[in-house]
């Protein structure tokens, strides 16, 4: 049986990795490790209570001597490292709160699991430290041309510094040490159960509310769009079959500027809701976001080639498909945006 402990399983990557892991293999055991904070939300992992391969734990990763409990009485196989603070307009404003948990939780992830899997100068076999990074750290690109693995980091946000960090000590730890580790920057991720703050599940909710659509600078912004489930695969793929010590960049060869996911998003839930009200005049331009990289795109050429990855997901199919989710999950979308979510844990967990 492989063991697994993966961080920041109750946010929107980490828990659609829960379910794409339980789908796709029987013999394994997830320990789920997340502080829940705002975009945490124990919710998202409801449909796994009940399965004996999936432990729900609250902790913060930074939090030494109980990452250190939970190796030793696991002896896991892999960590996966989903955790982080990810909104960069929030980082721009608390930045020293990016270096705690991006920065410092991940240290001590890998000092943990250097400690439980080198023993007298030799590494435990089969085992694997994956981080789980972004495009972000690259910075931005012109209007030609893909970040590669070889790409220079150049972070140009709080954000995207402390990944970049993170990074580095990753790869640190593996020059250094001799530690099995992967990292994978993927493309923005866009599906279920991600938290209202970010993009496209932001303009859904506000689209039904007849709320304005906040657009930053003249809205042509360019992002590579990933389907999260593709992402999931991914990650699996890297876990099982990545070699130690490399980086795999993740794309879903679907660039698009931001402006034209807004407005796919109004037509597509016009024509669903039947609902004239939703139209482009919700379109709201705002002052640009400091920092604010004009466009990432991905080559996933590697993953490709060496582990046989691909984007199976186009953004055409992906985005009707995180609609519907979003549109047969109002109630979840309720509880997130007013908080609720947290009674849910209370009622659950409070006398346990």
């Amino acid at each position: 049986m492989k063991k697994y402990l993966i961080t920041g399983c109750a946010g929107f990557i980490g828990s659609n990795f829960v379910y794409y892991m339980l789908r796709r293999h029987q013999d394994i055991l997830m320990v789920n490790l997340d502080k829940l904070t705002y975009a945490g939300n124990l919710e998202n992992l409801k449909d796994a209570e009940g399965d004996p391969r999936h432990t729900f734990v609250q902790g913060d990763i930074c939090d030494r001597p109980l990452v250190e409990k939970l190796f030793s009485q696991y002896d896991f196989d892999y960590v996966i490292n989903f955790a982080a603070e990810s909104h960069v307009d929030r980082s721009i404003s608390n930045p020293g709160l990016f270096v705690q948990t991006n920065v410092q939780g991940t240290v001590n992830l890998l000092q943990c699991a250097k400690e439980a899997w080198l023993r007298d100068g030799v590494w435990a076999e089969e085992k694997k430290f994956v981080q789980v990074s972004t495009d972000e750290v690259y910075g931005s690109l012109g209007d030609e041309g893909y970040f590669t693995e070889t790409t220079p980091l150049c972070p140009h946000s709080p954000y995207s510094a402390s990944k970049a960090s993170a990074d580095l000590f990753v790869m640190a730890f593996h020059d250094t040490y001799g530690m099995p580790v992967n990292i994978t920057r993927c493309s923005n991720n866009y599906g279920p159960y991600q938290f209202p703050e970010k993009l496209i599940p932001l303009m859904i909710n506000n689209v039904k509310h007849h709320k304005p659509l906040p657009v930053y600078g003249d809205g042509m912004n360019v992002r590579d769009w990933l389907y999260v489930e593709d992402h999931c695969k991914a990650i699996d793929l890297v876990a099982q079959g990545g070699r130690p010590g490399q980086v795999y960049n993740v794309g879903g060869h679907n660039e698009r500027p931001n402006i034209f996911i807004v407005k796919t998003i109004i037509a597509q839930l016009h024509d669903r809701l039947q609902d004239d009200a939703i139209n482009e005049t919700l379109i709201h331009y705002v002052a640009d976001r400091l920092g604010h990289d004009r466009r990432y795109g991905i080559d996933p050429a590697k993953i490709r080639q060496e582990l046989g990855w691909y984007p199976e997901t186009p953004f055409e199919q992906g985005i009707v498909k995180t609609i519907d989710w979003y549109l047969c999950h109002e109630t979840w979308m309720d509880h997130v945006t007013s908080g609720d979510y947290q009674k849910y844990y209370e009622a659950m967990y409070k006398n346990r």
